[in-house]
C-alpha cells in the first residue's frame, strides 16, 4: 500500500501491520448492524448498557419527580440496570433520545399517566406502539419482561 516508516537509520521501509481476531468495537458494529432500526440502535438484553429507562415527562413537577425516583430506586433495589432521564425535554426529544440509547425496555411516567395509576410501557423493538401498565406491581412485571428476554438465550 505504500505505507513506509524511517528506521533509526533513516532508510525507508515498509510497514507491517496485522489485527487479528474479534474486539470490542467490531463486535459492537456487529451488533448494530445486525440489531437497529431508522432511530438507532435497539440493544438485545443480553448486552444492553442499561434494561429499563425511565422517562419522566414534566419531570419537574412533584408527582413525576416522585414517581421517577421511587421507580428508580425500587428498580435498583431489584437488581435491574435502570436509567433514568430526569431532564425537563419535550416528550419528542426525549423518546428520540432514548431511541438512540436503545435500551430495550422503556416506562414513561407523566402526569396524564399518573392520573390512571398506569405508566406507558414499550419495548425499544415495539416501533411506535406502546400499552399502559399498572404502576402497582410494575417492579415485578419488568423483571418478568427482562427474564422473559434474558430466557430466549437458555432456550
Amino acid at each position: 500500500m505504500g505505507c513506509n516508516f524511517l528506521d533509526v537509520d533513516g532508510k525507508s521501509k515498509p510497514m507491517i501491520m496485522g489485527c487479528y481476531g474479534i474486539g470490542v468495537g467490531r463486535s459492537v458494529a456487529a451488533i448494530v448492524e445486525q440489531c437497529h432500526d431508522d432511530y438507532g440502535p435497539i440493544w438485545p438484553m443480553s448486552i444492553a448498557p442499561y434494561q429499563v429507562h425511565i422517562i419522566g415527562l414534566k419531570y419537574n413537577e412533584e408527582p413525576v419527580k416522585a414517581a421517577c425516583e421511587k421507580l428508580y430506586a425500587d428498580l435498583q433495589a431489584a437488581g435491574v440496570e435502570v436509567i433514568l432521564d430526569d431532564r425537563s425535554e419535550k416528550a419528542g426529544s426525549a423518546f428520540a433520545d432514548a431511541d438512540l440509547m436503545g435500551v430495550p425496555l422503556r416506562v414513561v411516567i407523566s402526569p396524564k399517566t399518573l392520573a390512571t395509576n398506569e405508566v406507558e410501557f414499550k419495548h425499544r423493538d415495539w416501533g411506535k406502539d406502546s400499552k399502559m401498565l399498572p404502576l402497582e406491581g410494575l417492579v415485578d412485571t419488568l423483571k418478568d419482561e427482562i427474564r422473559q428476554a434474558l430466557s430466549v438465550l437458555n432456550a
